[in-house]
């Protein structure tokens, strides 16, 4: 139990970026999205969703302390 507990200490700046990004990712799509469906990350939702998680942890993961 406590490497759970140590590993979310850890990374929690990076699992919150993921979460953040992934939910920014898809209210991009939904809001903004591409209307001719020929954009690569734009044009599904899981694209995006996936795009936004990955640039939001490693973002966040730039103030994880060392």
């Amino acid at each position: 139990m406590t490497g759970i507990k140590d590993f979310l200490s850890k990374y929690k700046f990076t699992i919150a970026g993921v979460f953040i990004g992934a939910i920014g990712g898809y209210l991009y799509y939904h809001f903004i999205g591409c209307n001719s469906g020929t954009c690569a990350i734009t044009s599904k939702p899981l694209n995006s969703t996936l795009y936004g998680a990955l640039m939001g942890g490693l973002f966040l993961n730039i103030f994880k302390r060392k």
